[in-house]
């Protein structure tokens, strides 16, 4: 497989994974949204945990980073096939680390958290996402 046959698989599962993070959102908010709080002071603990959970994303970026940097190092080398591996499993498991802001509002909608806070939380996983785009220096 070539490079450029790589960086676009690459670049299509980052789409597929993003729908898979934000539309557990959205789809819930429009079947649930109307109906009645389950237990609305639960909804600014959730919120917070929301915010709170962009920070395990962070221990997953650091593992991301290293591996960017050792895909772009193995570049025009026998290695540039494992190294293009490892940078998409790591990849998929800080996918899952982003995700949780946007899968903790689509719970929150249970609670009656509103629109403005639960566009936020999938803002803020839209955001993380951002950051594991692969770069187009690399390759």
């Amino acid at each position: 497989m070539t490079r450029g046959q790589v960086k676009r698989r690459l670049a299509v599962s980052w789409w597929q994974y993003l729908a898979l993070a934000l539309l557990p959102l959205f789809v819930i908010n429009l079947v649930f949204g109307q109906g009645e709080a389950l237990m609305p002071v639960l909804a600014m603990p959730f919120f917070i945990a929301g915010t709170a959970s962009m920070f395990v994303s962070l221990r997953f970026f650091n593992g991301y980073k290293h591996a960017l940097i050792a895909a772009g190092k193995a570049l025009d080398t026998p290695e540039e096939p494992a190294a293009w591996i490892t940078l998409a499993a790591r990849r998929r498991a800080a996918f899952l680390a982003a995700s949780l802001p946007a899968w903790i509002g689509a719970l929150a909608v249970f609670v009656g958290l509103e629109a403005v806070p639960l566009m936020l939380l999938a803002l803020s996983t839209a955001v993380l996402f951002y950051l594991y785009r692969i770069p187009r220096q690399l390759g």
